[in-house]
């Protein structure tokens, strides 16, 4: 395939992909993460690192609404790895908790293909298959309408599967991603003891994008723009903008927007070449801002190199992680 066909491809379905996006984004069911750019295998199954013999490992755990009874948490997991020049695979996990009442777990595996578009810049398709384990537990439940909701006095335990795909387009310093990690539409609830009831895990999309600007050769001095769009149709679009400053490619300070609904400081810390960790806080701009002491999220990322286990103790400088 010659690379006038390959730009040519690339071309239309990123322009296909906007179009049916801009169309039905509204937001948001899904868990939601203000380091975004360092959790992309969890929305993405196309995402790519291009760093052969590492294996990439990443946990988050994120507090929202902190102060409020029954506010949602989140832990997510990853674990990616190369497996040629052409092949990613990998492994996420994404448990969300809201109080002690609803619980879902999302376990996925990961497959990317990846295309080279010129010796730089490369473009993948991905696939995410795996399971979504869905309970409530209403014992202790207190309802205080004198005529309940039925779909409150039963507990739920369901086991549904699922399927995701996604695009991702990247190159040294910049990176451009369109996915729906769970494509297959679920009904919690639909009959509660003869009562309609409705309980609908609908499709969620996500456009992802970022670039890293160095300025006059500096390399100890890096810009990072980024920016997340997240939507469900029937629901306004959620829209993340953050910029991180990269310094001496070792501590990182940013902040974010979440729009109409809060900002953000976010920070991190390169404690080894391999081993990072970050915080970042947000502050409620909505009317929740009375109820609550912002959110807090924290991440811990690994980069476990093959090369330095293996018997000649040889390895190579990594460069960050960018994204």
């Amino acid at each position: 395939m010659s690379v006038t066909m390959k730009h040519k491809i690339i071309k239309y379905l990123l322009v296909l992909l906007v179009v049916f996006l801009t169309s039905k984004l509204r937001a948001q069911q899904d868990p939601q993460f203000t380091h975004y750019m360092y959790n992309m295998s969890v929305m993405n199954p196309a995402y790519a690192t291009d760093n052969a013999d590492v294996i990439n490992l990443g946990g988050f755990y994120r507090a929202q609404w902190v102060g409020v009874k029954g506010a949602p948490t989140t832990q997510s997991f990853f674990a990616h790895k190369p497996l040629s020049k052409r092949v990613e695979v990998g492994l996420s996990v994404v448990h969300d908790e809201i109080g002690d009442v609803v619980k879902e777990n999302n376990i996925y595996a990961d497959f990317a293909y990846v295309i080279p578009v010129s010796e730089t810049v490369k473009f993948s398709l991905g696939l995410k298959a795996g399971v979504t384990l869905f309970d409530t537990n209403f014992n202790g439940f207190v309802l205080t309408d004198p005529l309940p909701d039925p779909a409150f006095q039963n507990n739920i335990s369901q086991t549904f599967p699922n399927i995701g795909a996604g695009l991702y387009l990247f190159g040294p310093n910049y990176y451009a991603g369109f996915s729906a990690p769970n494509m297959m539409t679920s009904r919690h609830i639909e009959t509660i003891n003869g009562h309609p009831g409705s309980g609908v895990e609908a499709v969620h999309f996500f456009m992802t994008g970022g670039y890293v600007f160095t300025f006059n050769g500096n390399d100890n001095f890096k810009l990072k723009p980024a920016f997340m769009a997240k939507g469900v149709e029937g629901a306004p679009l959620s829209l993340d903008v953050t910029t991180n400053i990269l310094i001496n490619n070792k501590f990182e300070l940013g902040a974010g927007y979440r729009m109409g609904d809060s900002v953000s400081g976010l920070a991190s810390f390169y404690i080894t070449p391999q081993l990072r960790i970050g915080y970042a806080y947000d502050y409620t701009l909505t009317n929740l801002d009375a109820f609550n002491s912002g959110s807090h999220e924290v991440f811990l990322l690994f980069d476990l190199d093959l090369n330095k286990l293996s018997s000649n103790g040889k390895g190579y400088d990594k460069s960050p992680r960018f994204f």
